[in-house]
C-alpha cells in the first residue's frame, strides 16, 4: 500500500487529525493538507502518480528553435547532405546566431518522430580510431558503384586524404581498372604532391596479393607505381572494412547527395559534372564533425605542412615463384604490372611443367624434374611477347650447360 493511502486512511477511517498523520508517517504537514484536498476533488484518482514536470520552463528551448531544428532536418535531409544533431547544431550556430546542444537538438528530433531507433547498431565508442597527424601521410582509396538513369553501372574511384578528409580525387569509370587506379594516382599526386603511403582493401584493382589460382605474387599498376615512388603501401585485413572506414563513409555521404539531385546523371560525363560539384561542396563549405571545430576538409589539409615518403624502396624487390606449363606454341605467359606477357620458351619443350624464379624482371625458366635452366632473360615490358632470339642480345642470357641445377637467387 502507497503512503497517499495510508496517509488518506488515517484521515478518513480513524479520523486523525493532519498533524497527527503528519508525526505518524514522517511527512510534512502542508503535504497532507494537498493529498487531503486532492482526494476530496478527484476521489481515487488522486492516488496516480503526477507529473513533477515544471509549468514553466524559462530556460528551456523555444518554440521557434524547436521548429528551426526540425526545418533544418527536413531540409538538410531532402538535399542530400548529413541531417545529424551535430550538423544541425553548427548550421543554428553559423547561421542563426543560436546556439544548442547536439543532445537537446537530438532530444526534439526523436519527439518530432525524425529519428528512426536503431537498437543493433554498434556503438561509435566500441571502434578503435586512428588519424595521421599530417596531410599526406596517408591516402585512401576505394571505388563504389552508382547506376545511371540508363540503367548503366558506373564505379566511382575516390582518393581521401586520411588526416584532413580532403576529397583529393573523385573520377567515374566503367570499369575501374588496376591500370586506371595507377594512372589517377599519378595524376593526383602530381597535384598535391607524393603520400608518404596509402590505406585500401584488398581488392585487385589495389593489390595482387590474395590473386586467384594462377595469378598470385604478381605486382599490379599501382604496386609497381608506388614502389617506384617509395610509397608505403597498406592493405586492411580480410573481413575488418572500418580499417577503411573513412573512405567508406565518404561514399555514402556522396551516394546520399548523388541520389537527392532532381536531375540524376545519363552519361558519365554528367556524372562528372555532379561529382566536381560535390567535391567543391564537401572541400570546401561542408562542416566535418570528425574535425576539430567542425572544420572544412580544404581548411584542414591547408593548415599543416604535407608529408613526404621517409624510406626508399630500392631493395624491395620483387620476388616471387610462379609453375606453369609452355603451351603448344611453347610459350608461357607472366603478368606483369596488370599487363600479361607471353615468353618464348621452345616448341620442343611444349608441355612440359617449368618453374619461372622471378626477381623484378629477371627471369629464370627451370625444368623441376632435371634442373634444366630453359631459358633466362630480362622482360621487356613494351613488349607483349618476349622471343626466344631478341634484337638485342644482352636482353636473352643464355643459361651455361653446367650450371643446370644452380637455383641460386639472381644478383
Amino acid at each position: 500500500m502507497s503512503k497517499a493511502r495510508l496517509v488518506l486512511t488515517a484521515l478518513f477511517i480513524d479520523q486523525q487529525s493532519p498533524a497527527e498523520v503528519a508525526a505518524r508517517y514522517g511527512v510534512h504537514r502542508s503535504w497532507v493538507y494537498r493529498l487531503k484536498a486532492r482526494y476530496e476533488a478527484e476521489g481515487e484518482a488522486a492516488f496516480q502518480p503526477r507529473s513533477r514536470r515544471p509549468k514553466t520552463s524559462p530556460t528551456g528551448t523555444s518554440t521557434k528553435t524547436v521548429e528551426l531544428i526540425i526545418r533544418l532536418r527536413r531540409e538538410l535531409g531532402g538535399t542530400g547532405h548529413d541531417a545529424g544533431p551535430d550538423t544541425i547544431a553548427w548550421h543554428l550556430r553559423h547561421h542563426h546566431r543560436i546556439t544548442v546542444s547536439p543532445a537537446t537538438i537530438s532530444r526534439h528530433l526523436s519527439r518530432a518522430g525524425l529519428v528512426t531507433p536503431q537498437p543493433k547498431k554498434r556503438p561509435r565508442s566500441s571502434y578503435i580510431r586512428f588519424e595521421a597527424d599530417l596531410p599526406n601521410e596517408t591516402w585512401q582509396s576505394d571505388f563504389t558503384h552508382y547506376r545511371l538513369s540508363t540503367g548503366t553501372d558506373v564505379e566511382i574511384l575516390t582518393w581521401l586524404d586520411d588526416h584532413s578528409r580532403y576529397a583529393l580525387s573523385i573520377t567515374a569509370h566503367r570499369p575501374v581498372t588496376a591500370g586506371i587506379v595507377a594512372t589517377v594516382f599519378r595524376s593526383t599526386a602530381t597535384t598535391y604532391g607524393i603520400p608518404a603511403s596509402t590505406l585500401t582493401d584488398n581488392g585487385m584493382v589495389f593489390t595482387t596479393r590474395f590473386a586467384g589460382r594462377g595469378r598470385q605474387g604478381g605486382r599490379n599498376a599501382l604496386e609497381n607505381e608506388l614502389r617506384r615512388l617509395h610509397v608505403t603501401q597498406k592493405n586492411s585485413r580480410p573481413g575488418h572494412p572500418t580499417t577503411c572506414g573513412k573512405v567508406e563513409r565518404f561514399q555514402q555521404t556522396l551516394k546520399n547527395w548523388l541520389r537527392a539531385q532532381h536531375s540524376q546523371p545519363s552519361t558519365p560525363a554528367e556524372l562528372h559534372h555532379l561529382l566536381d560539384q560535390f567535391r567543391t561542396y564537401y572541400n570546401q563549405h561542408r562542416p566535418h564533425r570528425s574535425l576539430p571545430h567542425h572544420a572544412t576538409p580544404a581548411a584542414t589539409y591547408a593548415a599543416r605542412p604535407k608529408a613526404l615518403p621517409q624510406q626508399r624502396r630500392d631493395n624491395d624487390t620483387h620476388d616471387r615463384i610462379r609453375h606453369d606449363r609452355v603451351d603448344t606454341s611453347g610459350t608461357v605467359t607472366l603478368r606483369h604490372n596488370s599487363k600479361l606477357h607471353r615468353i618464348g620458351v621452345g616448341r620442343p619443350h611444349a608441355g612440359t611443367h617449368v618453374i619461372l624464379l622471378i626477381q623484378d624482371l629477371d627471369i629464370r625458366i627451370v625444368n623441376p624434374i632435371t634442373g634444366e635452366v630453359l631459358r633466362q632473360l630480362t622482360l621487356d615490358p613494351s613488349r607483349d611477347y618476349q622471343p626466344r632470339n631478341p634484337t638485342n642480345p644482352r636482353n636473352d642470357k643464355r643459361p651455361n650447360p653446367h650450371n643446370g641445377f644452380d637455383l641460386s637467387p639472381i644478383s
